[in-house]
């Protein structure tokens, strides 16, 4: 009989949220039992399958006994850890940081919970006045994507997914430092020159529309986009066996985009450059049935 080692079962740690006992495994970070209780705790550079960087610093929790404020995606819970998500000293600190990162980039395309997130904390950006980062020019340089860093946070989600997390191409990284801190190519070379594969994973993760299908640009661009109108299905990729999951995002009958869920067990997300960019076909073949 061959024997399975399936590991040891995991200590559960008991901590305090909020006032609120909650039993969780050894090696929770607050953020995951945060959500257990339900609460919602703000975050823009998190994703459940990137690797936690702590550069936005928008879900800081306050910590019975730290001397400062700890990102709650990546700080592991302690026995008997005393944790408060909404206390005064927290919610001045989000409402900097989201003051701070509204009055720097434009955020008008962000989800709706990151705008109800500044209504929640009164976050008032407009008393920073602008920063240069939102005159940067649209960079189109190809029929794929878009880059409009007027947009960037700096999350470095893009970073994480084109490198160790996702793709391992690592075509674009951080460069500069302080203010002058940006998403590059190597030697800020065109996107066509770079080692960019085209996965499209960099726009999967991207919370504020920094990247962005080129077809969703254009119809933005024309007023012709429209959320509200689209439907979403879900089939298996047809390019190959390895059984990649898509969201067909159709509008008017036409697919204007290819998203993958984050829970599935074969894409975590993620995708190829023909999953995510090889819709025109179907198109292509309705076209020349009509005709």
């Amino acid at each position: 009989m061959n024997e399975v080692f399936v590991g040891l079962p995991k200590r559960m740690v008991k901590i305090s949220v909020d006032g609120t006992d909650v039993q969780v495994p050894e090696g929770t970070t607050i953020l995951e039992a945060c959500r257990r209780l339900q609460i919602d705790t703000p975050t823009l550079c998190q994703l459940e399958t990137l690797t936690p960087v702590n550069v936005c610093r928008v879900c800081v929790v306050e910590v019975e006994g730290s001397r400062v404020l700890v990102p709650a995606c990546s700080r592991k819970v302690e026995p008997e850890m005393k944790v408060l998500t909404d206390s005064e000293r927290v919610r001045h600190s989000r409402r900097l940081v989201l003051e701070l990162l509204a009055s720097s980039v434009d955020m008008a395309l962000c989800a709706q919970q990151v705008h109800g997130w500044m209504a929640r904390y009164g976050a008032k950006p407009e008393r920073f006045g602008a920063a240069a980062t939102v005159a940067q020019p649209v960079k189109i340089d190809n029929d794929l994507y878009v880059r409009d860093y007027s947009r960037c946070i700096l999350c470095y989600k893009c970073v994480e997914a084109c490198g160790v997390d996702a793709q391992n191409t690592f075509a674009i990284g951080v460069a500069g430092r302080g203010f002058d801190a940006h998403i590059s190519t190597e030697f800020t070379v065109e996107l066509p020159d770079s080692a960019c594969v085209y996965c499209g994973n960099c726009i999967g993760v991207c919370p504020t529309g920094a990247l962005m299908f080129k077809s969703e640009y254009d119809m933005r661009q024309a007023g012709t986009w429209d959320e509200s109108q689209q439907k979403v299905t879900e089939t298996v990729c047809p390019y190959c066996g390895v059984g990649c999951m898509l969201e067909l995002h159709v509008q008017d009958n036409s697919i204007v985009k290819v998203t993958s869920p984050l829970d599935h067990s074969v894409t975590a997300g993620h995708l190829c450059v023909k999953g995510r960019f090889g819709f025109q076909f179907v198109q292509q073949r309705s076209r020349e049935t009509k005709g």
